[in-house]
Formats: structure tokens, C-alpha cells, sequence
């Protein structure tokens, strides 16, 4: 295996993320991915699945239509990720709610209220 054989995912993956981040702000029309961010995108070794992981302004209750979101516009996302990045491949991926930045928000609500006290 060549020097950074094994880090290829990642730079795909960080690829990934910003033509998707950039199609949430500019292409993306459908409703249910208003207030969607993506937060992380994992591609497997050989770049054909990646699962994208994303949070919602509204929380984890938003998450299921954001997903129907996300896979009615498959097509597209497949389309211009597969151009923007010129894989031989182009990759299917998974939607998945990050409740990462969720749980960040409710325990600096919690250490706000301990030192109200």
C-alpha cells in the first residue's frame, strides 16, 4: 500500500461534505431539509457507500422527514456528487441524524442551571 492509500476515504468523505453542505444552501429546495446541516460524512475503502450524518435546527424530531428529504433527492445528490468529485464510482449513501450537537446543547443547559443555583 502507497504513503496515504489509507486516507483517501477521509479526503473523500471531507469532499463529500462540503458539495453537499454547498447543495443544502444552493440546490436543495425540498422543505424538509430546511434547517438540516451536515456535520460528518463517512465513505467506506473503496468510496461506493458513504453515510452522512447531519443535525436539525429542531431536533432530533425533524430527523425522519429530513431523511425523506435527503433520499427523495438521491438522485440528484448521486448526480452531482459523482461530478464534483469524478469518482470511477459513484457513491450511495445513508442519512443519519448526529444527535452530537443536541446533546451539546443540553448539557451546557445543564451547566447553565448549576451555576444559577
Amino acid at each position: 500500500m502507497a504513503e496515504g492509500d489509507g486516507r483517501r476515504p477521509d479526503r473523500v468523505a471531507e469532499m463529500v461534505l462540503r458539495e453537499l453542505a454547498q447543495m443544502l444552501v444552493h440546490d436543495l429546495r425540498d422543505p424538509r431539509l430546511r434547517g438540516v446541516s451536515v456535520t460528518r460524512v463517512r465513505m467506506t475503502d473503496d468510496l461506493r457507500h458513504g453515510r452522512v450524518f447531519f443535525s436539525h435546527l429542531e431536533g432530533r424530531p425533524r430527523a425522519a422527514e429530513a431523511i425523506k428529504g435527503f433520499q427523495s433527492a438521491g438522485g440528484f445528490i448521486r448526480r452531482r456528487v459523482g461530478r464534483a468529485l469524478g469518482l470511477r464510482y459513484t457513491p450511495d449513501f445513508d442519512f443519519e441524524f448526529d444527535p452530537g450537537l443536541e446533546s451539546a446543547a443540553r448539557v451546557e443547559a445543564l451547566l447553565r442551571e448549576s451555576r444559577v443555583k
